[in-house]
């Protein structure tokens, strides 16, 4: 087992978790790139783990922004027909709003307020995790992301 880490494999640990970074710029790169990086360099321990620890937290934050999303949908196909209703009425009543036709929306803007700020929280709290996990792995530090599912067993230790 391997007790000095390489500036290479600092390096190529930091590069991991940057690398999920590119999904802002392809669709799927937070998963595709730091697996093939991962892949092509797992027979080192400090590697490994960070592939597997930058992979878990890719996967979570997935799993995060499926759950906000299912949470908010039953509410968008309530307001999408509300709003077909609200418009149905405006047409009827020769283009006049009154206060009936639209006392439902504000109940719709704050839900749709809280879903954005929700999906906000989550990628600020990504920017600061996976900065953060580049920081220590740079040092030679191992990282374990918080709120992390553990798809892929990792063997975090505080010491390699």
């Amino acid at each position: 087992m391997e007790t000095t880490i390489t500036e290479n494999q600092k390096n190529t640990g930091a590069f991991i978790h940057l690398s999920t970074f590119l999904k802002y710029f392809f669709p799927f790169a937070n998963y595709i790139a730091p697996l093939l990086i991962w892949t092509f360099n797992k027979d080192k321990v400090f590697v490994d783990e960070h592939g597997k620890q930058a992979i878990n937290f890719q996967l979570s934050t997935m799993v995060y922004t499926l759950l906000i999303a299912l949470i908010c949908l039953p509410f968008v196909i309530i307001f999408a027909t509300d709003i077909i209703m609200l418009i149905e009425n405006i047409d009827r009543n020769g283009g006049e709003f009154t206060i009936n036709n639209i006392k439902n929306i504000s109940g719709y803007l704050l839900l749709f307020g809280i879903a954005i700020l929700l999906f906000f929280a989550l990628f600020v709290f990504e920017l600061y995790a996976v900065i953060t996990a580049s920081i220590f792995a740079s040092r030679g530090q191992l990282y374990q992301y918080p709120l992390c599912i553990p798809f892929i067993k990792t063997n975090h230790k505080n010491t390699i």
